[in-house]
């Protein structure tokens, strides 16, 4: 019996339960965030290095190879479906879903303003942004679990195959992949096994027909199919059919023509994102307001694994997580905002250049100082001294922070915000 599925299966378990324990910040013993489609593709510009070239390049070399593994196995989002289709379908047959062209005309838009440097559509669409963001309680992301388990409930991986830009994205380097998963005429005895368990309907056995390019690779088909008629490898040349009609080739002519158009408009986004926003703090790394406001995904694994919890979701006041002193201080010793940050958003920052980064600025109010010098003794930088003209702030040490905000008693120091961060 072929049991490439049950292991399919193990490995996506492992990851999503790894995936659950970073989101909640208990426990961060791989990157696997850093491994996420989206996210990964943004920090390639923004946040360059060759690890993410690399990693970013590994996953469409995997797609090109095999197809959309990706899917089964890397994304978390995806594994919260598979689960709640293995309750709901236990005793109901999948069918055949057709293939909708609305999911171009949704990666145009997202991607096209992605492409212009600007996340602010991609954010709410994006499955791993609904993953991490659900287990931060997220209203976002808590409300696209409830709407994904109900279409689940009714199309099991609809979302995948018909809406996700990820998931087109994937799809169509997948219509590439060289090894495929088909079905032996030959050996075919119309079952229909393989149509009952496929999860993202792309399977039509009457036709003995498989969409590769919706397929996710969840492998359920290779283990059902009673003959062993369903093969994955590269397809036999008699089994090749490529069909470019007019419908298809309007659609992509369309698609691309958004693509375009949604360029320049992200273009126009990206610089009025940042208007009505103002005096924010934000993690070491984010460098300024504009940047960051234009390239965080509001996942919120730096909420989750702040020690401190200072910084805190999105609100009306700006559009991104941000940072609030009232629940404590930076600490010093600690850059894990910018660690686990996978979407460059927050750029990676060794603890030394996380120390020398300056996020904000502090002032003594003078008429409220005691010159108690607890601020003197807090500061973990020596950037506040006691002199005979009482007590002052040295800016050039000074990296905002609030550190003596939070040991101040009379609530004389004030923590401001800078445009731009620097390092000292």
């Amino acid at each position: 019996m072929n049991h490439s599925y049950k292991i399919r299966l193990f490995i996506s378990v492992a990851v999503f339960i790894f995936a659950i324990l970073g989101a909640l910040g208990l426990f961060y013993p791989v990157k696997l965030f850093d491994v996420q489609f989206a996210p990964l593709l943004q920090r390639v510009f923004v946040d360059f290095s060759f690890l993410v070239l690399i990693l970013f390049a590994a996953i469409v070399l995997l797609t090109l190879l095999f197809g959309r593994f990706y899917c089964s196995v890397l994304c978390p989002f995806g594994a919260i479906q598979e689960i709640f289709a293995l309750i709901f379908f236990k005793k109901r047959k999948n069918k055949y879903i057709k293939n909708y062209p609305v999911k171009y005309f949704i990666l145009a838009v997202v991607f096209g303003v992605l492409a212009a440097q600007s996340a602010c559509l991609i954010r709410y669409i994006e499955p791993y942004t609904y993953f991490a963001s659900a287990f931060a309680l997220g209203t976002l992301g808590l409300c696209a679990i409830v709407a994904v388990i109900v279409l689940t409930f009714f199309k099991n991986r609809f979302f995948c195959t018909n809406i996700c830009p990820v998931g087109a994205l994937l799809g169509l380097i997948s219509k590439l992949s060289l090894n495929k998963i088909y079905i032996q005429k030959d050996t075919c005895v119309s079952c229909d096994n393989c149509e009952k368990v496929c999860p993202s309907g792309c399977i039509n056995y009457k036709e003995k027909d498989i969409d590769n390019e919706t397929c996710i690779r969840c492998l359920k088909c290779l283990e059902a199919c009673p003959k062993g008629g369903i093969k994955f490898s590269k397809k036999p040349k008699e089994q090749v059919k490529f069909s470019l009609n007019r419908r298809k080739a309007v659609i992509g002519a369309a698609a691309l023509a958004l693509f375009g158009t949604m360029v320049k408009a992200g273009i126009e986004i990206k610089d009025k994102a940042v208007q009505k926003f103002k005096d924010v703090i934000l993690p070491p790394g984010a460098q300024s307001d504009e940047r960051f406001i234009n390239t965080c995904y509001n996942c919120n694994l730096c909420v989750q694994n702040c020690p401190n919890k200072i910084i805190t979701k999105a609100d009306d006041d700006f559009g991104a997580v941000h940072i609030d002193y009232s629940k404590g201080y930076c600490e010093k010793n600690c850059n894990k905002c910018s660690q686990v940050c996978p979407c460059g958003a927050i750029k990676r920052l060794s603890l030394e250049e996380k120390q020398r980064t300056r996020i904000a600025m502090a002032i003594i109010k003078e008429d409220k100082c005691v010159k108690c010098g607890a601020c003197v003794r807090a500061c973990p930088y020596g950037a506040i001294k006691r002199t005979a003209q009482g007590i002052i702030i040295d800016s050039s040490k000074c990296i905002g922070c609030a550190k003596c905000k939070v040991s101040c008693k009379f609530d004389a120091i004030e923590i401001f915000a800078i445009k731009k961060q620097s390092l000292i």
